[in-house]
């Protein structure tokens, strides 16, 4: 086996070649995907096809030649896809399951674009679901990824987005756990504006509902979904979309009166379903957890009305964080230290696509990235540095509840709240129980509602251990900037 140059093995050169190994199907089409994959499949009464996996969230890393060798010795079907379209961003992913799995390269082929004929690949994928251990390997230099011993689709696609991410920032970029979106506003000329904005969330915290918005704007004005999960920031201010094809949503609950974009492309026969209750008769049950609370949906962009046939954004003006924290209003305006430290601390609550056995419990993970490659405290520098040359606007978003028990923050008000920081209608004062700059006037919101003096019992005891919590998470991170460090808000 030839070594990459780069201390490991090139253990593309050991797999079976996709257009000549007896072993392989190449590219088979969505037919034979799913006939592959028939004594596993429901047919659901919109005629498309759900599964149900062993394994039902992501799993922790840790055998790459045991993946190469199995490839070598089964029947395998492999895909060839393109990540990203940017000019800096825009990769070959080869990827490699056994066909009776062929239900997950069903779900790959619907997630992104074809890649270029007789293109190499960039980054490779081995996934072999009936191993008897469960591990990750990635090796990001040689753009290699083993999944080992789980079915879940997740793990396919983050193989190839983890190496984006990788890439963006070895191109002086950083790639983010992010939705973005693109708003259209009319101006007093006649002509429209375009706002980009960008929202960072673990699954489960309201980023996919927000991203998919169309935040009640009527034509000429619009809002559209232009990535729903990972994106890549540049040092020229465009975001780099990566999956160009369709998008992974959680199912759980999910109704057309509240997400319908999402609705109508998860219901459409060509949407993939994973680990959502399905009734003998082919009914579908998005309100069930009878499988997981972690059910998924991949649907195609082409039948999402929320989304735009681009997948970059050509400039960034607006970054949100999303947290449920009860100890913060339902949004804050940030400092360029305020916000590189929010992107450190990544607040928020664990959600079933992680673990679900501590779903609803209080996290912090930066960047709301579990997908980092590289020291964390490098990343949040480099996110200060971008937004600071770039100037981009930064807040914080509770999409949770005010106080405990609180006032709810609803969809509607978080929407009200985004529309009007898009027109540059909101008015700010400095909060005197946080210290924060937080909206004075919202036009159809009542801010007083949400007065965090009011709604969070013993307010200034809880404000004070929550600050010095943040200090001390920050203060370990030895190659984060001490101005970051110090910025805790």
């Amino acid at each position: 086996m030839s070594d990459t140059g780069l201390g490991v093995p090139d253990f593309r050169t050991a797999l079976p070649d996709p257009a000549a190994a007896e072993n392989v199907t190449y590219d088979p089409s969505r037919a034979r995907l799913r006939a592959f994959s028939s004594p596993l499949e429901t047919t659901t009464e919109y005629g498309s096809p759900a599964y149900v996996t062993e394994y039902r969230s992501r799993c922790a890393d840790r055998h790459v030649e045991t993946a190469v060798e199995y490839a070598r010795a089964h029947e395998m079907v492999c895909l060839d896809r393109q990540v990203g379209r940017h000019d800096a961003l825009s990769f070959t992913c080869r990827y490699y399951v056994p066909r009776e799995h062929g239900r997950i390269a069903l779900a790959m082929e619907t997630l992104f674009e074809p890649a270029a004929p007789d293109a190499e690949p960039d980054f490779v994928t081995v996934q072999v679901p009936d191993h008897d251990e469960v591990a990750i390997r990635v090796l990001p230099e040689a753009g290699v990824t083993a999944v080992l011993g789980s079915d879940y689709t997740g793990e396919a696609k983050k193989s190839f987005l983890r190496l984006f991410m990788f890439r963006a920032k070895q191109r002086g970029g950083l790639g983010l756990h992010a939705g973005s979106k693109r708003v259209r506003l009319a101006a007093d000329d006649g002509t429209t504006e375009t706002v980009g904005q960008l929202f960072l969330g673990l699954s489960a915290t309201g980023k996919s509902t927000l991203t998919a918005h169309g935040m009640g704007l009527d034509p000429p004005e619009d809002a559209v979904l232009l990535q729903d999960d990972v994106c890549a920031l540049l040092p020229d201010g465009t975001v780099a979309g990566s999956e160009g094809n369709g998008l992974y949503v959680k199912t759980i609950g999910l109704e057309r009166a509240e997400q319908p974009a999402v609705y109508d492309a998860a219901t459409h026969e060509s949407a993939v379903l994973e680990n959502v209750a399905v009734g003998p008769d082919g009914a579908v049950e998005f309100d069930s957890d009878e499988h997981t609370a972690n059910g998924r949906a991949v649907v195609r962009r082409e039948h999402l009305a929320s989304a735009d046939d681009a997948i970059d954004l050509d400039r960034l003006d607006q970054v949100f964080f999303i947290t449920r924290n009860p100890a913060m209003p339902p949004v804050a305006r940030l400092s360029t230290e305020e916000a590189a430290a929010a992107f450190m601390l990544g607040e928020s609550i664990r959600t079933s696509a992680g673990d679900p056995s501590r779903a609803g419990e209080s996290v912090r993970v930066v960047g709301t990235n579990p997908f980092i490659v590289g020291p964390a405290g490098e990343e949040g520098n480099r996110f200060r540095d971008l937004i600071a040359d770039l100037d981009v606007d930064c807040y914080v978003l509770n999409t949770g509840h005010v106080g405990d028990p609180g006032t709810d923050v609803g969809v509607e008000d978080t929407v009200t709240i985004l529309r009007e920081l898009a027109r540059d209608r909101v008015a700010w004062t400095v909060d005197d129980a946080t210290g924060l700059t937080v909206p004075r006037e919202v036009p159809g919101l009542d801010v007083d509602a949400f007065d965090i003096a009011d709604n969070l019992p013993d307010h200034e005891r809880r404000l004070r251990e929550l600050r010095a919590e943040r200090h001390s998470y920050l203060a370990a991170f030895d190659d984060l900037d001490e101005a970051i460090q110090d910025a805790v808000y």
